[in-house]
């Protein structure tokens, strides 16, 4: 497999941004999210997450955009501005290439640089193991599961909750900001 080239987002990469998100939405129980937003509705969410100064990233195989996560606050109340929610998205047919899990250790580092200290996880459908495998592996850990609070395609699902300490941790950061 070729080496994948993480970078940040570009506003020409968002018709591949939107196409990758648009499948999950439609086949996938990762995002619950009906209804596949356009290409200004992504491009308004990136810039959304880039006039925070947080990171959205894509991965590039052979010039082709075949993933993309980035960081946003877990909730807008200034309090949580040193936590962030995850999102990742892998082409369906790039699945299983390492793509998912080179974007996240990206993502994680940019984060960290930013002052994040708690980068939270929240997959959609329990039986994600994709997902909950990969950011396992990246060292998040689960902290709970919200059963049945999400209906797609005709069925309840769950979320999965998991976080990551960056940087500090739990200590008093430096400059308080």
């Amino acid at each position: 497999m070729n080496t994948p080239l993480i970078r940040p987002s570009h506003e020409n990469d968002l018709p591949a941004i939107a196409r990758i998100y648009g499948h999950h939405v439609l086949h996938g129980t990762g995002t619950f999210e009906t209804d596949p937003p356009s290409t200004a509705d992504m491009g308004a969410r990136r810039a959304d997450v880039l006039a925070k100064g947080l990171p959205w990233l894509v991965a590039e195989l052979q010039g082709e955009v075949v993933g993309f996560a980035y960081g946003n606050w877990f909730k807008p109340r200034p309090a949580y501005r040193f936590s962030v929610e995850d999102s990742i998205y892998v082409a369906h047919d790039a699945v299983g290439r390492g793509l998912g899990r080179a974007l996240l250790a990206e993502l994680l580092a940019q984060l960290e640089t930013r002052g994040i200290r708690k980068v939270m996880a929240v997959i959609g459908d329990s039986a994600n193991t994709g997902s909950i495998g990969l950011h396992t592996a990246l060292g998040f850990e689960r902290v709970g599961v919200v059963r049945s609070c999400g209906w797609k395609f005709g069925r309840w699902l769950d979320i999965v909750l998991m976080e990551k300490s960056l940087g500090w941790g739990d200590r008093t950061p430096p400059i308080e900001s």
